[in-house]
């Protein structure tokens, strides 16, 4: 998530010992509904959307490259024909810090009923502190693919849609979420003042997901409520793989279930692999158990190795951590996802 918690570390380590055995695939698609015609999703644009907010700096909260890429991002949700809501609230992190957040919402056909949530987060770990160089440790994170990555999917998505001659007959609403990269594993413990647990198990933010929390008890339209959502977190690094999450599995199965076989469907079985993964904490969280919608995460986790991409919150998550195939993978996943509503 931009990450789980720190404590995450620990937690994603033991992904061995969380694994199923992974289900026998077969080919099912002749006993399957046709898939309505999507337009393509071009990776070469949703490229240029991430190195733009990289070249504006580390998106840390209260910066200006934060504010300078949040005007950014509005302004291009607007330009795709979104509907744009700014959701600004003050939050208060681990460290007693006020941040001025932003979560931003773009809503593309806002008078259909029928809605589905897509979001990533959008802000930057303000320090790198998985790094092997303690010099960079204090540095913030360049946030390629920790967060950009999964922006930039979505603006294409909007303007994959925006330009497509057939738009899709659901609703989308397109959520960046702030804040989500500011906790602290160790000195954030018991971040549990939501009350939130998952079959009985309290979810420990440790100062992450201030943004997703927010929006969650503070929805951007009164009555607001959505089929289902999903999650972007970590989606554009080369080799990519991802596991189905295990909080999305024990929230919103039918919804991974979805996903997965159309990225089977689309030939993208090898980055969106049939394998259980770690339980993460993330943005989607507050969505499922407060929004009560049934929301599932996206994200690069090794199943076999343990832990995140390489240069997770590291100084090195850069640009040369992005991969065009993986946003490609993505990106037409989603788009074929959403025009397969009806």
């Amino acid at each position: 998530m931009s990450k789980p918690i720190l404590l995450l570390v620990a937690i994603v380590l033991t992904l061995g010992s969380c694994k199923e055995k992974p289900k026998q695939q077969s080919d099912t698609t002749s006993t399957q509904p046709a898939m309505a015609a999507a337009p393509a999703f071009n990776a070469d644009s949703a490229y240029q959307y991430i190195d733009r907010q990289v070249a504006f700096g580390p998106r840390v909260v209260n910066s200006a490259a934060h504010q300078k890429t949040g005007q950014y991002l509005i302004a291009k949700l607007k330009q795709f024909g979104c509907d744009v809501t700014e959701q600004p609230f003050t939050a208060t992190a681990w460290d007693g810090t006020k941040l001025n957040c932003l979560n931003i919402i773009g809503s593309i056909n806002p008078k259909a009923t029928k809605r589905v949530v897509l979001a990533s987060h959008w802000d930057s770990r303000p320090v790198a502190d998985q790094d092997p160089d303690k010099v960079d440790q204090s540095k913030a994170v360049p946030a390629a693919n920790d967060g950009a990555s999964g922006v930039g999917v979505l603006l294409e998505l909007a303007r994959t849609i925006q330009q497509a001659q057939k738009k899709p007959d659901v609703g989308v609403d397109i959520i960046f979420f702030d804040a989500e990269d500011w906790g602290n594993g160790e000195k954030a413990q018991n971040d549990t003042k939501d009350n939130l647990s998952v079959n009985g198990q309290p979810i420990d933010f440790v100062g992450f997901c201030l943004g997703s929390r927010y929006w969650a008890k503070n929805l951007h339209k009164p009555g607001y409520s959505a089929y289902y959502g999903i999650l972007l977190d970590m989606v554009g690094a080369k080799g990519a793989t991802f596991p189905r999450e295990g909080y999305s599995q024990q929230l919103a199965s039918s919804v991974v279930d979805n996903v997965w076989q159309t990225a089977n469907r689309l030939g993208y079985s090898p980055l969106f692999i049939d394998q259980s993964g770690g339980a993460i904490t993330d943005d989607h969280l507050a969505p499922n158990l407060m929004a009560k919608i049934p929301m599932i995460d996206i994200i690069h986790t090794s199943p076999t190795m343990g832990g995140f991409f390489p240069a997770w919150h590291t100084a090195d998550d850069t640009m040369d951590t992005i991969d065009k195939a993986t946003l490609k993978a993505v990106g037409q996943t989603l788009t074929q996802v959403l025009y397969n509503e009806q």
